[in-house]
């Protein structure tokens, strides 16, 4: 009797709680009323969780996510993989993103001989070529250095590669994926040379890695000196092992490629390193027979994110305000503006930035939609950053770069919405 007296006196109070918010918001309540005035369950009865032990701390003393998000994960295809598992990529759920930060489980992966496991009591770096005093630091001489922390992105530069004719994956981990952001810890390398005494006639510095693939990249002095920076944290902890764990470069807003892990030399010299030994670098081979030597810095960039493939909008119903999200970003500098197309991109409208808004970094924003049930869209974002870069359109880009294209696609993309509300991408061509 008592019980029955309990679900009665909480059915009244949810009743009237909805009665309320629905005049307090004079139209449509953003709160469950419908589900409330249904009796739901879910609401009218206790939770099984809510009447039973949780789990002591010393269960889990690490931290997992909730088991019911197990779908949150980071993905791979054989498509990726060049045939070659060690040489792998591990794409990151941006759909599911909260902010711009991505949490280590989840951060973007790439690899050229699988992931090293380096004994940071064994990890030695050494800083050689056109400096007064070369140096082998341990991990630990490395951390006496001044800290900074930073956050910054970093997008492998083959990000949305395979879109160039079209669509090839119907999601938007897949097409957008292969990059993530992150709050890094470590040192910038000026201020380690500030110690070492830079030669004037340094140009480049070769960083090489010290996993079975001995990765090296060769980059401008001129990077070097301004922002690249060794890093052994990300997001309040060690590097993970697939993250070049215990150390590893970054290069704010410049090709992925260049950001080598488990780093193990740095080099000095006055000429690029592929000028006196082959190594890889990356090109791009544009329509007129010319090759584009040297990339860099990451374009400006955005994607919606919501809807999307992998978050339809099957479930809305008439009248239903949905915000629509999205991420924006550039290697050149700051996002200041981003314009969002119903039409593919015939007309605009202002989105708003929302939280940090950061140097080479992800920028969050959003539209608030009122839905119209039936209704087809065509979703397309388009970023500006504070260098004064505009997000080409796709027939721009490929009447720069052509089709065969590899690297460095940065056109506005589209997302169509359906008149079921599921979600398809599409390319749209004025030509």
């Amino acid at each position: 009797m008592a019980d029955n007296k309990n679900l009665i006196n909480r059915r009244g109070f949810f009743r009237k709680a909805a009665a309320v918010s629905v005049t307090a918001l004079s139209g449509k309540s953003l709160l469950a009323n419908e589900l409330a005035e249904k009796g739901d369950p879910a609401i009218m009865h206790h939770t099984k969780w809510g009447q039973k032990w949780g789990d002591p701390v010393s269960v889990n003393l690490y931290g997992m996510p909730s088991a019911y998000e197990h779908n949150v994960t980071r993905r791979n295809t054989k498509l990726l993989a060049s045939g070659n598992f060690r040489a792998s990529i591990a794409v990151t759920p941006i759909h599911e993103s909260q902010g711009i930060i991505t949490p280590n489980g989840l951060f973007f992966s790439r690899s050229h001989g699988g992931t090293a496991h380096v004994d940071p009591n064994e990890y030695r770096l050494m800083i050689h070529g056109l400096v007064e005093k070369p140096i082998v630091l341990t991990l630990a001489e490395l951390k006496r250095y001044p800290s900074v922390t930073r956050t910054h992105f970093i997008e492998c530069p083959a990000n949305g590669g395979q879109e160039w004719r079209g669509p090839q994956f119907n999601s938007v981990q897949f097409a957008k994926g292969f990059m993530s952001s992150a709050e890094w810890t470590g040192v910038y390398i000026k201020t380690i040379l500030e110690d070492l005494g830079l030669k004037p006639t340094a140009q480049w510095m070769l960083a090489e890695g010290s996993d079975n693939s001995k990765m090296g990249r060769t980059i401008p002095v001129d990077k070097v000196l301004d922002d690249a920076m060794i890093v052994w944290g990300q997001n309040g902890e060690a590097l993970r092992p697939e993250q070049g764990y215990p150390a590893r470069l970054l290069v704010p807003g410049w090709e992925g490629n260049l950001c080598v892990k488990w780093l193990r030399r740095l080099e000095f010299s006055q000429e690029p390193w592929y000028c006196k030994e082959e190594t890889s670098k990356y090109t791009d081979l544009k329509p007129t027979g010319k090759a584009i030597q040297h990339f860099y810095a990451n374009e400006v960039n955005s994607t919606v994110t919501s809807p999307s493939p992998e978050i339809p909008w099957t479930d809305l119903k008439d009248g239903d305000v949905v915000e629509i999200e999205g991420l924006a970003w550039s290697g050149m500098g700051t996002i200041t503006a981003v314009d969002l197309s119903f039409d593919g991109g015939k007309n605009y409208v202002k989105a708003n930035l929302k939280g940090l808004v950061l140097s080479k970094s992800w920028t969050r924003w959003s539209y608030m939609h009122a839905y119209k049930k039936g209704e087809k869209l065509l979703l397309t974002s388009r970023a500006i950053d504070d260098a004064g870069y505009i997000q080409p359109t796709i027939d721009q880009e490929i009447g720069v770069m052509g089709v065969e294209a590899v690297y460095h696609r940065n056109a506005v993309e589209t997302w169509e919405v359906t008149e079921e509300g599921k979600v398809n991408h599409v390319q749209i061509r004025s030509i």
